[in-house]
């Protein structure tokens, strides 16, 4: 990972509260993402499930993560599964964890080969009443693709259909909701990288530049920073391109007198940042571009108050 290592402590904290909200004598089950396909042998670059990286910082595929806090042995109230590992992986992929490695990221001390879960799992169902399957539930997710968790979850009720059900979803919720004090620091890194790529683009900005010229010194000077890159796909829309809500063909000349919108953020260490700026293509803003400008600052600013505790969302 480009990203500085995280201290394992928060993985610890992260875990200890989850299991403090599950029922008595409970599993709950977290898989990682696949790494999708795009033709023939070529990928999209991985990208971590965040559940199971908050539960343990594993930022690796074919990765599972199991919690028993009840269970009758200590080896079994948390077990990482990994991808077993060897030279041969190392120089054709990269580096992968060992389980050595991997209590160093998690610590967890129990880490077992991937070729190994169906075996553990049933000697774990044997003592448990439940398990905690994790669906994602976010009101705007549209999934059309099955995904690794989803294909575990369908494989469990077939092979364990007299165990009881729960959600770990409405638990992680709350809990990702409110930010530990490293969160917050690994969040703020993420806006600082995002601020550099900002004031690298103020002064690159002028009449006849391309949108996606700017997308690439964005995507410069995050990299450059140990980012992966963009934590969601940027828009840079000069001119009319501003219209469109959600645009994202970045293929545009800017031209002079016009505006840019920019919404654009860096990730760091699967956090990310978001960040909306409008700048003069020129340099300045006209009368009139100044006057819609500060209209809208001013209406920011007073919403800005009202983020406070107790404020709810309908009425922000």
């Amino acid at each position: 990972m480009k990203y500085h290592q995280i201290d394992r402590d928060l993985y610890v904290k992260n875990r200890a509260k989850f299991t403090a909200q599950m029922k008595p004598n409970s599993v709950a089950v977290f898989n990682s993402n696949d790494i999708y396909p795009v033709s023939a042998d070529s990928t999209l670059p991985f990208a971590q499930h965040r559940d199971i990286f908050y539960l343990s910082g594993v930022d690796q595929e074919e990765s599972i993560l199991l919690l028993f806090p009840d269970a009758p042995y200590e080896h079994l109230k948390e077990i990482l599964f990994l991808k077993e590992t060897n030279e041969h992986i190392a120089i054709w992929e990269g580096e992968k964890l060992t389980k050595e490695r991997a209590f160093e990221v998690s610590g967890i001390k129990s880490v077992i080969w991937l070729q190994d879960f169906h075996k553990t799992l049933k000697e774990i169902m044997a003592y448990a009443d439940t398990i905690y399957i994790n669906t994602n539930e976010h009101y705007r997710a549209v999934i059309e693709t099955e995904t690794r968790e989803a294909r575990f979850i369908k494989w469990w009720k077939e092979n364990y259909p007299a165990h009881k059900v729960e959600k770990s979803n409405p638990i992680l919720q709350r809990l990702r909701s409110v930010k530990e004090s490293e969160e917050l620091d690994l969040i703020q890194k993420a806006c600082d990288i995002t601020e550099k790529g900002f004031r690298r683009v103020l002064n690159f900005v002028k009449p006849g530049v391309m949108e996606y010229e700017i997308e690439a010194e964005f995507a410069h000077e995050f990299l450059r920073n140990r980012s992966k890159g963009f934590a969601y796909t940027p828009i840079i829309a000069s001119g009319n391109n501003a219209n469109v809500l959600h645009y994202i063909e970045n293929n545009q000349q800017c031209k002079a007198g016009d505006l840019i919108l920019l919404d654009v953020g860096a990730e760091y260490a699967n956090y990310s940042s978001d960040m909306t700026r409008m700048v003069p293509v020129s340099g300045r803003f006209s009368d009139r571009q100044k006057e819609v400008y500060n209209a809208v600052l001013r209406v920011k600013n007073e919403a800005t108050k009202m983020l406070v505790p107790g404020t709810l969302w309908k009425q922000y």
